[in-house]
């Protein structure tokens, strides 16, 4: 089962993972974007984790729905309310309970995925966030069909990630800012895949090895 301490360690890990990669991912969209997703994106996981910290007893759900509403209200750019509506998707769908098992847990992640596609509208091959979390959904879901245990499982969903991660170099941007470069944003690895492959990674990292003790 995948409780609030799973939740909140899992979060709270991303934070640090943003901030270590940092540089990256700003370096990553100044090559196709504003120079900001880096920065920006630290800057919101920071005062996630503040905020999460005033809620010692909080739920899976009311973490999730604070991150989601930390990230649309500090986050400039696309990538706050994209991955503000991820989390709060995903806390929609975990509603009041204190902890799910796996499947429900996917679903999670999934309602999270549908909610990036309704904000955003996109589909795969477009060279944004969902090329990197909808092979992770997609793989978490056939692992879980496969009986598969929950570590097991999250590092498929890893590996699928970083693959669609790695797929978005060489396509030709449909969405967002990059997308007014044409031709020119062709060779260069999209910076919302990659901070979302980190998103799915640190999960199976931190919940994935934990729950395998």
């Amino acid at each position: 089962m995948i409780d609030a301490t799973a939740v909140r360690a899992w979060l709270g890990a991303f934070a640090r993972e943003v901030a270590a990669n940092r540089v990256l991912l700003t370096q990553l969209d100044a090559a196709i974007g504003d120079a900001d997703h880096g920065t920006n994106l630290d800057r919101g996981m920071t005062d996630v984790v503040a905020a999460l910290d005033d809620l010692a007893d909080a739920s899976p759900g009311v973490l999730l729905k604070t991150t989601g509403m930390t990230l649309v209200r500090t986050v400039g750019g696309a990538s706050g309310p994209l991955y503000g509506t991820f989390f709060l998707r995903m806390s929609a769908a975990v509603g009041d309970a204190e902890a799910l098992d796996p499947a429900r847990f996917a679903a999670a992640l999934r309602a999270g995925l549908d909610g990036v596609v309704g904000r955003g509208r996109a589909q795969a091959g477009d060279k944004t966030m969902y090329d990197a979390l909808a092979p992770a959904c997609d793989a978490l879901d056939a692992a879980f069909a496969g009986r598969l245990d929950l570590a097991t499982a999250l590092q498929r969903a890893a590996t699928a990630a970083d693959v669609g991660r790695d797929a978005t170099t060489p396509m030709l941007a449909r969405k967002g800012r990059a997308s007014y470069l044409g031709e020119r944003s062709v060779g260069h690895q999209d910076p919302g895949a990659t901070s979302s492959a980190l998103l799915v990674a640190t999960l199976a990292r931190v919940v994935g090895a934990e729950k395998a003790r």
